[in-house]
């Protein structure tokens, strides 16, 4: 029988297994100097990143929000004429001293202010109590609220030519049903109070919904607990709105109150689109004029660009007075709550 005889490898120094060639210095430098690169590249990267991605907001912001605010300003220093606009003639404070003596800037400040509070007070109040309703279950309950934001995707232009169809005088409907019931026609685009009252019905209706799903979020957000309680005490649901629901809302309610008086001291779609002629007098003897339709008449018909620049930075300041109303309201109703 034929014997194997195996050799094994002698072992190599060192151990069993072969050893690794010692490393070059040089590619040791080169590895160093590539992960510390890689390091500060990681550490600008997380510095950095943020402010790139914010970016584009600052930068769009400057040349269409800063850059006009600045520009305007600087304008309402001075006399310009649209025809030649980069003529300007220093005045100082006159634009603003001349608006204070202008009737009419006091007449569409006047407009402004009824306007603003005949659409915002039952805007609001309806906008509570739609979504009072819906936040009960009710079917098809998506369908709803999908319907109550149609009014604010509809063209302001569109549902301005509709209800200047609905108050015609001669054809309207709303004249139609007012006959109905024995009442004689109004002539809705020339009586002072009638247009006012149309033209804040145009705003009710576009932005009830709106301010409803903000309601309808803010009551969602409510512990069911509260009702909970409120229900063992023997509140029914009036009491448990009144003691429960509002206490809660009134953030939001400040909210909305604040972005609608903004909104109210800006309409100018509605108002001009509402005008028999079409044109930016709010009506034959500027009975609906608006803030917005002055300043638009003195910048683009009368073509004094400083002084619309004046009426411009005039309202800018109201709106920052109400800024401040608004923090400190919520200042303090941060510290009863």
């Amino acid at each position: 029988m034929a014997t194997r005889h195996d050799t094994a490898a002698p072992p190599s120094e060192g151990g069993a297994a072969p050893g690794r060639p010692p490393a070059d210095p040089v590619s040791l430098e080169k590895e160093r100097r590539r992960r510390d690169r890689l390091s500060r590249r990681w550490q600008r990267d997380i510095r950095w990143s943020p402010y790139a991605f914010v970016s584009p907001f600052f930068l769009l912001f400057i040349a269409f929000g800063l850059f006009p605010l600045i520009y305007t300003g600087w304008a309402s220093l001075h006399q310009v004429e649209l025809t030649a606009p980069t003529d300007m003639n220093w005045v100082g404070l006159r634009n603003y001293t001349r608006i204070f003596d202008d009737e009419f800037f006091w007449n569409a400040a006047k407009n402004t202010l009824t306007i603003g509070i005949i659409s915002t007070v039952p805007q609001l109040l309806m906008a509570m109590g739609i979504a009072h309703i819906l936040n009960y279950k009710l079917r098809a309950s998506t369908f709803f609220r999908v319907a109550m934001l149609a009014p604010y995707a509809t063209s302001i232009a569109a549902a301005s030519l509709v209800f200047v169809l609905l108050f015609g005088r001669d054809y309207g409907m709303i004249n139609w049903a007012l006959d109905m019931v024995g009442i004689n026609p109004v002539d809705w685009q020339n009586d002072k109070w009638f247009s006012q009252i149309a033209v804040s019905s145009i705003i009710i209706w576009r932005w009830t919904g709106y301010n409803a799903l903000i309601y309808l979020a803010a009551m969602q957000a409510i512990p069911q607990d509260l009702y909970e309680s409120a229900a063992l005490d023997g509140a029914n649901r009036w009491q448990q709105f009144i003691h429960v629901t509002l206490p809660a809302l009134r953030p939001t309610i400040l909210f909305t109150c604040v972005v609608s008086t903004i909104g109210a001291s800006q309409v100018f779609g509605e108002p001009l689109l509402f005008d028999a002629n079409k044109g930016t007098s709010g009506g034959a003897e500027h009975q609906f004029q608006t803030l917005g339709l002055y300043l638009y008449e003195q910048g683009w018909v009368a073509q004094h660009l400083g002084r619309a620049s004046a009426i411009a930075w005039t309202m800018f300041l109201m709106l920052i007075v109400i800024g401040i109303v608004n923090y400190v309201i919520s200042r303090r109703l941060r510290a009863s709550s």
